[in-house]
């Protein structure tokens, strides 16, 4: 099958498989019909390493912001992982490097202490990593919880989640897991998944981690992704 063909399986899989939203599924269909105007309707066996670095120059030629450049170059890491996923030969997705993003201006967020928050996890740790993911995706996308801890890989997407995902070693389904515990690999890993209550310890483990005098809870850093204009 033509690359063409593969994405098509791939977004019907996002949508049926992953539960993924219409918004992130509409954004990785754009993101790839761009990678496939550019390539051309090539077999997945011949996207390699000069073609991606390639793809990357030219994207970097439209002057596009880096953070836009991440997300096209997120959209194929995780087209490639499906193909992996198929067991269909093609370039590994670890293989496509993002490029360092600008610090995010903070513009009139002027709330030192969720700055302090995103950035309290200890990411060279798998489970930092994931803490850091959860609290970004929370803030950057305002879904409810009950809807974060729903997604399955694949469903979303964004750096924190990429770093995320490549620390870990397993083939579970759910998009967030837990560390703790004994591994129950049945169901593809459905008992792994965190609840929702999970969520709210992880964001309450931070904010008193900070000495925060205030309740931050999940719905804090949903209020700020809807009251404040970015």
């Amino acid at each position: 099958m033509t690359a063409s063909a593969l994405i098509a399986d791939f977004l019907e899989y996002l949508e049926v498989e992953c539960n993924g939203s219409q918004l992130t599924i509409r954004n990785y269909d754009h993101y790839l019909k761009r990678f496939l105007e550019f390539v051309g309707d090539t077999q997945p066996k011949d996207i390699n390493p000069q073609l991606v670095r390639k793809y990357k120059q030219h994207l970097a030629k439209k002057n596009l912001k880096k953070v836009t450049q991440n997300y096209f170059l997120i959209a194929l890491r995780s087209f490639l992982r499906y193909l992996k996923s198929q067991r269909i030969d093609s370039l590994s997705f670890e293989k496509v490097e993002l490029g360092k993003q600008e610090a995010s201006p903070t513009k009139v967020l002027d709330e030192k202490q969720l700055q302090q928050l995103l950035e309290a996890p200890d990411t060279t740790k798998k489970q930092g990593l994931r803490d850091r993911a959860i609290l970004e995706t929370l803030y950057s996308t305002g879904v409810k919880v009950s809807e974060l801890v729903a997604f399955n890989i694949h469903a979303i997407s964004s750096v924190w989640i990429e770093e995320y995902l490549l620390a870990r070693k397993d083939s579970f389904r759910p998009l967030f897991i837990r560390f703790q515990g004994k591994q129950d690999p049945a169901n593809e890993g459905e008992a792994m998944r965190l609840t929702p209550r999970s969520i709210q310890r992880i964001v309450e483990k931070y904010v008193k981690k900070l000495g925060f005098s205030i309740k931050a809870t999940p719905h804090t850093l949903r209020y700020f992704k809807h009251s404040v204009k970015l």
